[in-house]
């Protein structure tokens, strides 16, 4: 069950026109234990009881022509104005847009999001909304990579997860965090578990050996070839040089 406490740590408020796809997925797991002990509060907002007309419509065709519908301004704009004048949000406050269009989710992103007490996400459908929303409502756009879905809904998500597990309290162990792929700017070392021999294949020794010191150097230097292999631009990112130990 989506909670409402003013307690909670961060607040998000979605505006979908899809409701139930939040309602029936945020409630399992992290975000779902989350909700439970009142660290995170999720309110979802139907933008179509925003709209004015009589059938609540809320998208139109585009002006000058062209395939898809578009998202209308009203519906969305009264939903957002309502919903700040109802729960007193301050100006300042982050209303990210979910948008092919937008910069690309990183975790520092999400770092920078995690310290607000309220966030608004719009999740926008069809070939997309009026442009009007996204230069006088939105104060993000934000894209969760080079791909396009049928909506908004699912890329914020992601979003909100990303950004709860960042809240303390959320995950059981805030170390599990500073473990993470991308917590330093690389990729997650490799990590097993038991058995320590599955099918002739062995786990690095190093593991077992139980010196601390030279494990958390083996993985520092893991870190940085699969980041190499898989994601060279984090390296260039990072200005990593052939003479760290990603040579070893």
């Amino acid at each position: 069950m989506i909670i409402n406490k003013a307690t909670c740590l961060v607040n998000f408020h979605i505006f979908t026109l899809f409701p139930n796809i939040f309602t029936n997925t945020l409630n399992e797991g992290v975000t779902g234990r989350a909700i439970s002990k009142g660290l995170i509060n999720l309110i979802v907002h139907n933008i179509r009881d925003y709209s004015t007309s009589k059938h609540k419509k809320v998208d139109d065709y585009p002006f000058g022509g062209g395939p898809g519908m578009l998202m209308k301004p009203e519906p969305v704009f009264q939903a957002v104005e309502t919903v700040k004048k109802q729960y007193s949000v301050p100006d300042g406050t982050p209303i990210i847009l979910m948008t092919p269009q937008g910069k690309t989710f990183t975790h520092k992103i999400a770092l920078s999001f995690q310290s607000f007490k309220t966030i608004f996400i719009i999740c926008g459908r069809y070939e997309g909304v009026d442009e009007r929303i996204r230069n006088y409502l939105a104060t993000d756009e934000i894209s969760i990579g080079d791909f396009v879905v049928s909506g908004g809904e699912l890329p914020a998500l992601n979003i909100i997860d990303a950004i709860a597990r960042l809240i303390p309290g959320v995950i059981g162990r805030s170390e599990s965090a500073q473990n993470d792929s991308f917590y330093n700017d690389l990729l997650q070392f490799p990590q097993y578990t038991r058995p320590a021999n599955f099918r002739g294949i062995k786990v690095p020794e190093i593991l077992l050996s139980g010196n601390h010191e030279k494990i958390k150097t083996w993985r520092e230097i893991q870190s940085l070839k699969k980041t190499s292999q898989n994601r060279p631009d984090l390296i260039i990112k990072k200005n990593i040089t052939r003479s760290n130990p990603l040579e070893t």
